[in-house]
């Protein structure tokens, strides 16, 4: 018999890292996380706007991300907010994030919180900050992507 993948939870995204960043590489890694934190996540209830990852001391730290109290957990066990969580990546794998962040004007973004095989997983965004000129000709684009494709439509 198959297994089928079936993933209940959903995907929270960032869009807007898209919007204001050029990604030049992605990574997958795992997220620290508590239990009232996976439960909430599972539900969809949390946020990465705003957020980013630094590297301290040879580990990954993500910044910024909002995953909302589980309203099930009592208060005792229930978890802050607004925590640094710690992300999980091989040595070699931060070593290389570390590298390319060095050589200047590019940050470390989260791009979206996951379930894979019931693990919550990160991708990570070495990314590079647009300018307001970038921006607009980023829209112009999807525009005319937009316009093409309603085009063949009719």
């Amino acid at each position: 018999m198959a297994k089928t993948k079936f993933n209940p939870a959903p995907r929270i995204e960032n869009r807007r890292a898209f919007h204001d960043y050029f990604i030049e590489s992605k990574l997958e890694c795992g997220i620290a996380l508590v239990g009232s934190e996976v439960k909430s996540l599972r539900l969809g209830n949390g946020q990465l706007t705003d957020s980013f990852a630094t590297i301290d001391h040879g580990k990954l730290h993500m910044h910024g991300a909002y995953i909302d109290p589980y309203k099930q957990a009592s208060l005792a066990f229930n978890h802050e907010p607004k925590r640094i969580r710690v992300l999980l990546a091989h040595r070699r794998e931060i070593k290389r994030l570390e590298e390319e962040i060095s050589r200047g004007g590019m940050t470390l973004i989260p791009l979206a919180i996951y379930f894979k095989d019931g693990r919550a997983k990160v991708e990570l965004g070495v990314a590079r900050g647009k300018k307001s000129h970038d921006k607009r000709a980023s829209i112009k684009e999807k525009e005319a992507k937009r316009d093409l494709r309603n085009a063949m439509m009719r």
